[in-house]
């Protein structure tokens, strides 16, 4: 137990012992008031409870410290009993609200922009940009594939806003019928159709104060549209089977990994909602355009990996590397993540080696359309194997079946061929 005769140097004791769950306070310090003090330990050490303690209680001083944050205000002579049930109930707190306020801060952590993995020239240029916005009200639009990373950068955005104390509500426009997603987004109230049996808070009130993301925003259907256009105008919006409006303060992030251009041009977006959503645009690379980033992004994922798997993994060959370098990546980052997570769960030596990567990423060669004519006849067999194979998902058998060849002839070919199919 640590004491101090003076407000003064209780906050540098509360300074140097962050870990400190409660702190019991009289109301009259030598150098201060305890319930002035109350307000600065709780904006510096928002963790803390803090019990007052006064010889003099007033109902009114009592309420002012209940409303500044103090877990409770006593008076001197009630009992110790009273006092000591106290300080165990608002140490116990103390311990829940530490908890709550470490994972909080490892979740801000996980979201920041430092921590997106990447070197490359148009990564750099996508983080400054974000960076720059972030702090802002704007309306955000993150352009860019599947996989690119969008709901990561509009994770980081919310957390370097100023709203980043308040919800972050995503939703994915694209895995919901129409009629679902109103009422996902906007809500309804009870009986507003079948099934309605009580009124639903939609995600703009959800996060009402904070950040919405919609995510594959070129995928809503056009009447919404004109009911998202209204919020963006006015902040107001009308739920299923309303009569009122109801207003809320929201940042909106878009993504899409559509060009909204031409589907505004086909009239299959809004040219208004367009304008709005695209206040201001983010064009995230795709990872064939910072292929340059693929060796740091590898180690990230094999360190996650093997931690989850606990294996000791400790990097990849550079053939390995070499192999992920030449593919394209239509899937992204994401793909490149499952691609190595997948190996590490095959790896049974503590060096990544290429066998353990997908067949497609072993041979390049399988993208290729149809047999060059001008090819060997062992060239043909050759892909067309690696294109059965392909086909049957690597499946050997399968393969063999529909070759009509038998499994150890299709084996024999396999070796011949230096083809390696995990």
């Amino acid at each position: 137990m640590l004491q101090s005769d003076n407000g003064a140097k209780g906050l540098k004791i509360l300074e140097k012992n962050p870990d400190i769950l409660l702190v019991v306070c009289d109301v009259r310090l030598p150098d201060s008031n305890g319930l002035e003090l109350l307000t600065v330990m709780k904006q510096q050490h928002p963790p803390v409870e803090v019990i007052l303690l006064t010889a003099y209680g007033t109902i009114h001083d009592g309420v002012l410290a209940m409303k500044r944050g103090a877990f409770d205000y006593i008076t001197k002579g009630d009992g110790d009993e009273q006092i000591i049930v106290t300080v165990e109930k608002a140490v116990e707190k103390g311990k829940l609200k530490r908890r709550i306020f470490e994972l909080e801060n490892k979740l801000e952590s996980r979201y920041r922009f430092d921590r997106i993995i990447g070197a490359s020239k148009s990564i750099r240029q996508t983080i400054e940009l974000a960076r720059r916005v972030a702090p802002t009200d704007s309306t955000v639009l993150l352009e860019g594939g599947t996989g690119t990373g969008k709901e990561l950068f509009a994770q980081s955005i919310h957390t370097e806003s100023l709203r980043k104390n308040k919800p972050f509500v995503a939703v994915n426009c694209s895995a919901f019928p129409k009629d679902l997603l109103e009422s996902e987004i906007f809500g309804h109230k009870k009986g507003a159709f079948t099934g309605a049996m009580f009124d639903k808070k939609g995600l703009f009130e959800e996060a009402n104060e904070g950040t919405l993301f919609l995510d594959e925003v070129g995928e809503m259907h056009p009447d919404l549209q004109a009911k998202l256009l209204r919020v963006l105008e006015d902040q107001t919006f009308t739920k299923i089977g309303d009569t009122k409006m109801t207003r809320v303060n929201v940042r909106i992030i878009a993504a899409t990994n559509r060009d909204l251009m031409s589907e505004v041009a086909r009239e299959n977006f809004r040219h208004d909602l367009y304008y709005r959503l695209s206040v201001f645009k983010i064009p995230i690379p795709a990872l064939r355009d910072r292929k340059d980033d693929i060796p740091k992004l590898v180690a990230h994922f094999i360190q996650m990996y093997a931690t989850k798997t606990k294996k000791k993994i400790a990097g990849a060959s550079p053939e390995f590397l070499d192999k992920l370098k030449a593919f394209d990546w239509p899937g992204n980052t994401r793909e490149l993540k499952n691609v190595i997570e997948r190996a590490v769960i095959l790896a049974d030596k503590p060096t990544l080696s290429p066998d353990l990567l997908p067949y497609e990423i072993q041979h390049p060669d399988l993208k290729q359309s149809g047999y060059d004519p001008l090819g060997t006849l062992e060239d043909m067999e050759r892909i067309h194997i690696l294109k059965m194979l392909q086909h049957t998902g690597g499946n050997k058998t399968k393969a063999a079946e529909k070759l009509g060849i038998s499994p150890p002839t299709l084996y024999r070919k396999l070796e011949q061929y230096g083809i390696a199919i995990p």
